[in-house]
C-alpha cells in the first residue's frame, strides 16, 4: 500500500522530533514543522533517506564540525542553525 502525503509528512515530523539526543529532537524537530511542507518529492526522499543516519554524524553536520556528504549537503543547508 502507498503511504499518503499527508502520512508521510506526520511520520517524517514524529522520526524529526524523536531523535536519539535533544538537540536533534529541536533542530530537526523545529525544521520538519516549518520546513517539510516546501520540499518537494525528490527532496523529501532525501531527507528521509537523512533521518537513517546517525545522530552524532547529523549534529556535527548541522553545526558545520564536520562537511555533510554531497548527498545531503543543500538540505543540511536549509536546515542549520547557523545559516
Amino acid at each position: 500500500m502507498t503511504e499518503t502525503v499527508e502520512n508521510r509528512l506526520k511520520r517524517m515530523k514524529m522520526r524529526s522530533s524523536r531523535r536519539g539526543i535533544k538537540e536533534m529532537d529541536l533542530i530537526l524537530g523545529a525544521f520538519a514543522v516549518e520546513g517539510l511542507a516546501k520540499l518537494n518529492d525528490a527532496d523529501l526522499d532525501l531527507y528521509d533517506a537523512m533521518l537513517e543516519e546517525n545522530d552524532h554524524d547529523l549534529y556535527q553536520w548541522v553545526t558545520g564540525q564536520a562537511p555533510a556528504p554531497d548527498q545531503f549537503s543543500g538540505l543540511i543547508a536549509m536546515i542549520s542553525p547557523t545559516k
